[in-house]
């Protein structure tokens, strides 16, 4: 039986509103050893329609970053440069900490709720500064002791490198296109900014199905692409070096990419269940796009799952 014909009927299912409310799949991609072999798209969707990232923008955050560290223009296990800090207790906040969800920082992530702090920092009082309403969180922990899932802490990482790269919005947008998207061919890719001129790294990055692909395999490939390194050797390894999580995640984290069970298997998440997942075992990069109620998330996950193991492993 072919692999497309062994999940048929979870692909069926993919594309269709029911049960009511849980699928509603936009886009649905397999890249096996860089070649699509699987590529289906809802109605109202091309193979050309960018959709948005949500929290799979994180991961592209920290790639950013990585570009960074391997020109010399940062180092992740410093104090984090933020002047709101610099003379309280969170100056011993360090960027990686930063990356690994370890800040300490207070935040509530937390899309129902009143208290959210994520639909504040992107929709109400925060929205024209991010970083400036994530930074002015307190200190509830001592940095690098807990996790804590925080959408706040990618747009501070925003805000330091685009005080390194420079220019503002369009300094940051051309370094962006011209080290990352433009390299691996992500021409359909665009970032968005607050009136600060901050990528909100935390959540909107539009592209293509292929587009998010060809992000997701230039980490199965180390951050090599093309025979040219990008990415500093070990960036990808820290991407998917566990961090301590709470006994209640369903999925482990690394450095801005979540850890999936399967050999050195890791994904970028996004709300309404958005997935760039990376299989290096099997030569896989999965990509899904959604609508799906965020509730509902086991539903996509699954589906992935069961499209993985679909695939033979391969190394």
């Amino acid at each position: 039986m072919s692999t497309v014909s062994a999940v048929a009927s979870d692909l069926a299912d993919a594309f269709v509103n029911e049960p009511e409310g849980i699928a509603q799949t936009k886009a649905l991609l397999v890249m096996q050893r860089g070649q699509v072999v699987l590529e289906r798209y809802a109605v109202d969707v091309a193979s050309t329609t960018t959709l948005v990232s949500w929290s799979m923008a994180k991961s592209v955050t920290q790639a950013v970053v990585g570009l960074l560290v391997a020109d010399g223009l940062l180092d992740i296990h410093a104090p984090a440069p933020v002047a709101q800090w610099a003379h309280d207790e969170r100056s011993a906040i360090t960027v990686a900490q930063l990356l690994n969800m370890r800040s300490g920082l207070r935040f509530v992530e937390e899309y129902t709720d009143e208290s959210s702090d994520v639909v504040e920092m992107l929709f109400g009082a925060g929205k024209d500064d991010v970083a400036g309403f994530a930074a002015a969180m307190p200190l509830v922990h001592p940095p690098g002791t807990r996790w804590e899932y925080a959408s706040g802490t990618t747009n501070i990482i925003c805000r330091i490198i685009g005080d390194i790269i420079g220019g503002g919005a369009e300094g940051m947008r051309a370094y962006v296109n011209e080290r990352l998207f433009g390299p691996l061919g992500m021409s359909s890719a665009t970032i968005r900014f607050d009136t600060a001129g901050t990528f909100i790294g935390s959540s909107f990055m539009y592209a293509s199905a292929l587009d998010y692909a060809r992000f997701g395999e230039l980490y199965r490939l180390d951050g090599v692409w093309n025979g040219q390194r990008m990415l500093p050797l070990g960036w990808v390894d820290n991407a998917r070096t566990p961090t301590p999580t709470p006994a209640g995640e369903a999925y482990g984290y690394g450095s801005h990419w979540w850890l999936w069970p399967y050999p050195g298997s890791f994904a970028a998440h996004g709300y309404e269940g958005q997935h760039i997942v990376v299989v290096p075992d099997r030569e896989l990069v999965l990509v899904r796009l959604a609508t799906t109620p965020d509730p509902n998330k086991w539903w996509p996950r699954a589906l992935l799952h069961r499209l993985i193991e679909a695939f033979p492993v391969t190394a």
